[in-house]
């Protein structure tokens, strides 16, 4: 059977329309799934919290230089003593009041060359004592009395009163969820303009607790864990992903 020229150019055409069509539908899906990838927002939310210390700590370092090791620990053994009275008598149970083991190290005799010998001068011996309380006003007081200790020979480093909460990690939990309510308002705000509507949450990434003085607006990409005010505010953030309708 001969094929007639029409029909030869009517298939060609017809292959034609069936590519260009075929085509068109393709790229229109490849259009329409990049637009359907490109429709998410991110939105940083964030929350805080003031909170009130509940619990406190306070070491000292004392410390003696004698001739002799015996000589050292004795004086040593002779200021924990002291140093426990002092606390049990300003109110503080024995059993939170804890001493470290006795660290001890030589000091040489230096030479007038400004060289050191082999020649033991002295020795330096040390130790810590911490102690908690819940009653944070009374450890506080206590330790604006130190004085009282140096007034009785202690040789002494005395460091800051450092303030905790206790249910931190409960309270944590509680800033993440609110801190990720916070992302999906922030971004159902930012879309409202548009007639657009928020989808599903594809991903979230949770940001470093900021742990500050309730006046404070310091920030640090590793996170602030302040232990020097009794009043502070937890700040948590969120970062997340959604997709856009």
């Amino acid at each position: 059977m001969q094929i007639k020229d029409y029909q030869v150019v009517l298939l060609g055409v017809m292959i034609a329309l069936g590519s260009v069509c075929s085509t068109y539908i393709l790229s229109k899906s490849i259009v329409q799934f990049q637009k359907l990838q490109n429709q998410t927002i991110r939105v940083t939310g964030s929350a805080s919290q003031n909170v009130t210390s509940d619990s406190a700590s306070w070491y000292i370092d004392f410390h003696t230089n004698k001739t002799t090791l015996k000589e050292g620990y004795a004086r040593i053994n002779s200021d924990a003593k002291k140093i426990k009275d002092f606390f049990i008598s300003k109110g503080i149970d024995e059993k939170n009041i804890d001493f470290s083991s006795i660290s001890s190290y030589e000091k040489y005799r230096r030479l007038a060359n400004g060289y050191t010998s082999n020649e033991i001068e002295s020795y330096n011996v040390s130790q810590t004592v911490t102690v908690k309380s819940n009653d944070i006003e009374k450890l506080t007081q206590i330790a604006k009395d130190v004085n009282e200790l140096v007034n009785q020979d202690i040789e002494l480093t005395s460091g800051n009163v450092q303030y905790f909460v206790s249910n931190l990690d409960d309270i944590k939990v509680k800033m993440i969820a609110e801190a990720s309510k916070n992302a999906k308002e922030r971004a159902q705000s930012l879309v409202k303009g548009t007639n657009g509507k928020i989808g599903v949450m594809t991903s979230a990434r949770m940001g470093v607790f900021q742990i500050v003085p309730v006046d404070s607006t310091d920030v640090s990409d590793y996170g602030i864990n302040d232990t020097s005010s009794i009043e502070k505010k937890v700040v948590s953030t969120v970062t997340a992903t959604f997709t856009v309708k």
